[in-house]
């Protein structure tokens, strides 16, 4: 199993801007494609705690994932949902992704 962990580093200010736009449109075009958030979250401590959400997506393979957001970034909806809400600039300043592995801790 697969998991992709993404971490937004959010514009000052725009917190409330990227929840909207994750609420009301991103979570039901990931459920489209189908892709399967495990988590979302915004920071309540620590590091980046003032303007971070960070989420994961379960995949079961790395076919699925670069399948997945190929579709998802190709879907005229979400296009039309970014720009809208970044028509006053960028809601991000960074999006760091990392991709962890389970495989190994599977044979326990």
């Amino acid at each position: 199993m697969l998991y992709e962990l993404r971490e937004y580093t959010v514009v000052p200010g725009k917190l409330p801007a990227l929840i909207a736009r994750f609420t009301d449109h991103t979570l039901g075009l990931f459920e489209k494609h189908g892709i399967e958030v495990e988590f979302i979250s915004h920071t309540e401590f620590g590091e980046n705690s003032i303007g971070e959400v960070v989420y994961a997506v379960r995949w079961e393979s790395y076919q699925q994932m670069q399948e997945g957001w190929a579709r998802m970034f190709a879907d005229p909806e979400w296009q039309r949902v970014k720009a809208e809400s970044e028509r006053d600039g960028p809601l991000n300043s960074c999006v760091r992704r990392r991709l962890l592995n389970t495989a190994p801790f599977d044979a326990r």
